[in-house]
């Protein structure tokens, strides 16, 4: 007799891939579902793979347009920055993912959810309170916090052992020494050797962004309109390349950040448990949008509104941090910040270059500059 059905949230690496395995041994209906929100993956191959594993189902979802539209955008609206320097990156990733993997278990008539965070880290919670949110009957295996589970798996090895006793597929090229998260909106590394906060990260560990002194010798010039605070139109001054849809700009974005190596910090920060990590983060055309929209918010935008949406957020990126997209205070401060955006219309006209962003001009139909009254010019 079956336990249930589980929806494992699935990536078809080797910790997913042995999970679901598990999940079978202890008499669970796994459906696989794997979200395309932005990551170098093989999605074909990944689908085979769960298939052959035993998965009833597999959903993979392209996620991509409402990552951008539902998630991204609301951080760009807020200036979103937590303690100060991440982007969040990952942590605006989760409640999309979440938010498919709950639809999927309810239309599945599924029981269970699944997910391969461990114990340490802040993804397990925000998997989980996302889950409660929005299937609060649902219960969820959490196969790295279960003593069966991590006693019989200490590491790596242990994991390989048991995929070659199971016929699970195991990586043929070497495991890079550290661990990588990547999305649409960012790629960020960390563990194995980067756990010494003294360590260097490696030349080649970057794969989104140019090591800024290999960047190109010219800047790129772009103009970027908003609209209630979000961006509604790029446009490459010198090539003459325009986007108007929310995942083509935001796409473009990070092609021009990345060439000029924008958006790199390598930072120790608080996760939500309770210590101190290491971890260093691409964010290329999430950084161009935070520095192009704080010009043209500070340019529309009245001194204590203004002042009072800092505050809020500061909060919003501390609660989307820890996990709380779904709660009543964070939808209460997106609403709050969705207000103070009516009037953030403009353009900008910025360069990208050598890794860094550079404001040139700003015009806007709700600017609240007064060129007349700020002039020192004799009448």
């Amino acid at each position: 007799m079956s336990k249930g059905t589980v929806v494992l949230a699935y990536s078809g690496g080797l910790d997913t891939s042995c999970i679901l395995v598990w999940l079978k041994e202890q008499g669970y209906s796994v459906i696989a579902y794997l979200a395309n929100i932005g990551q170098d993956e093989d999605f074909e191959a990944a689908r085979k793979k769960a298939e052959s594993l035993g998965a009833t189902k597999v959903f993979i979802e392209d996620l991509r347009a409402e990552f951008v539209e539902d998630f991204i955008w609301p951080a760009i609206q807020a200036n979103a920055v937590y303690e100060d320097r991440y982007l969040l990156g990952t942590a605006v990733a989760r409640p999309c993912i979440g938010r498919r993997q709950v639809e999927i278990a309810r239309r599945e008539g599924a029981q269970f959810v699944s997910h391969g965070a461990t114990g340490k880290g802040n993804d397990q919670i925000r998997f989980e309170l996302t889950c409660y949110a929005l299937y609060p009957e649902v219960k969820i295996i959490a196969p790295w916090r279960i003593p069966e589970f991590y006693n019989r798996f200490r590491g790596r090895k242990d994991l390989m052992e048991y995929a070659q006793q199971h016929g699970i597929p195991v990586p043929v090229t070497p495991k890079a020494p550290w661990s990588m998260d990547a999305n649409l909106m960012h790629i960020s590394y960390e563990s194995g050797i980067l756990e010494n906060p003294k360590s260097h990260a490696p030349a080649d560990l970057y794969l989104m962004t140019k090591n800024p002194e290999d960047a190109p010798s010219a800047p790129d010039v772009l103009e970027i309109e908003f609209k209630i605070g979000v961006p509604v139109k790029v446009t490459n001054v010198k090539e003459g390349i325009s986007k108007d849809s929310p995942l083509d700009i935001f796409t473009y974005l990070n092609e021009i950040g990345g060439k000029h190596g924008v958006g790199r910090i390598d930072i120790v920060e608080n996760r939500f448990i309770g210590m101190k990590s290491r971890g260093i983060y691409e964010t290329p055309g999430g950084t161009i949008l935070l520095n192009v929209h704080l010009d043209i918010e500070a340019f529309t935008m009245d001194k204590e509104v203004r002042r009072v949406k800092q505050g809020l957020g500061i909060k919003f990126s501390e609660l989307v941090y820890n996990g709380f997209w779904y709660s009543p205070e964070c939808d209460f401060v997106r609403h709050c910040i969705a207000m103070s955006q009516v009037n953030v219309e403009g353009k900008v006209q910025l360069s990208v270059f050598k890794g860094q962003v550079y404001i040139l001009g700003r015009e806007s139909p709700k600017s609240l500059y007064n060129e007349e009254l700020v002039s020192t010019s004799p009448c």
